[in-house]
């Protein structure tokens, strides 16, 4: 019961899903297209700010102090991660559309969560400052790292970040972050008071992105696009893709010799993968039409990351 109850809570999942359906039965076009894309810019640019203003530049320095720990998560995540997406790109190309393939690639760069991770590993009652550190630390790498490996990883698909492409992930991701951080002591107070409200303009935001790219997906005929037979292999690679991330993560941290709450912070900080950089990033990556197939892999993992990860918390918080 307690995990269905953390499921239900969890509004994000509501939230993302609802977005995919809107897209499906009422996508948005024409002149509606063109506001929502300014609103997604805009969203976009306060989630970053809002990111820079939370983190605290002494907590990046403490949690830092953990090098075996943030080292393991860094490596696992930009290494053991993107060697699988990139290996379930290749084998997938030839049963799957072109884009959703080159999806897993997409999703195998990005960098972990930070809300999720740090959530579930305070049920599991894992190291909560080490995760919070390493999911902040990861997502700010995120920004100029994802980008870059993809480019040079996707350049065989014919995916080029162009000097455009640089300045507007620049002007939407990078610049906000920064002014985040300068003026972090004035506005941080403020946007602590009011968590709730600045928490839902992120989930917001993202949840447009998604609606924006599945829309313009959907208006080229995504779902005709792709087949039930080739719905199958993508669920099949994905739960593949799970299984190692979650069991993989556990076991390394036990041949590190972590101690349990590090353990499982390794678990959740490792594993989950952030539809918070990935959804902004194809969106300005790719023409809209191809955005909403490349993300078809990471939607529905973050979905499932989700639903797996409340039983396993629930699990854990007994040890």
């Amino acid at each position: 019961m307690q995990t269905l109850r953390l499921i239900l809570a969890d509004k994000f999942i509501w939230l993302l899903s609802g977005a995919v359906l809107l897209a499906t039965l009422i996508p948005v076009e024409g002149q509606a297209k063109d506001i929502a894309s300014i609103l997604f810019n805009a969203g976009i640019f306060a989630v970053f700010l809002l990111h820079g203003i939370r983190l605290e530049r002494h907590e990046v320095r403490a949690g830092l102090g953990n090098i075996r720990l943030q080292g393991s998560i860094f490596l696992w995540v930009f290494g053991v991660m993107l060697m699988i997406g990139l290996l379930l790109s290749n084998l997938l190309d030839t049963v799957l559309p072109a884009d959703v393939a080159l999806g897993f690639l997409f999703l195998g760069v990005l960098p972990s969560t930070v809300q999720s991770a740090t959530s579930y590993c305070a049920i599991a009652k894992g190291n909560v400052a080490g995760s919070v550190v390493a999911s902040a630390f990861i997502n700010l790498v995120g920004v100029f790292l994802s980008p870059l490996l993809f480019a040079l990883l996707a350049h065989a698909a014919g995916v080029v970040i162009t000097t455009e492409t640089v300045t507007k992930l620049a002007v939407i991701l990078v610049l906000p972050f920064v002014l985040g951080q300068i003026f972090q002591k004035w506005l941080r107070p403020w946007v602590i008071e009011h968590k709730d409200l600045t928490g839902w303009l992120d989930k917001g935001a993202i949840a447009l992105a998604v609606y924006v790219s599945f829309s313009a997906a959907i208006i080229a005929g995504m779902w005709s696009r792709v087949s039930g037979a080739e719905f199958v292999w993508l669920a099949a690679a994905l739960l593949l893709w799970l299984g190692l991330a979650f069991g993989g993560t556990w076991l390394l941290g036990g041949m590190m010799g972590f101690v349990r709450g590090d353990r499982k912070t390794l678990l959740f900080s490792g594993a989950q993968k952030s539809v918070a950089i990935g959804a902004p990033l194809a969106a300005i990556i790719f023409a809209p039409e191809r955005a909403g197939l490349v993300i078809l892999p990471l939607i529905f993992y973050h979905l499932a990351q989700l639903f797996l990860s409340a039983p396993v918390a629930v699990r854990l918080a007994k040890d």
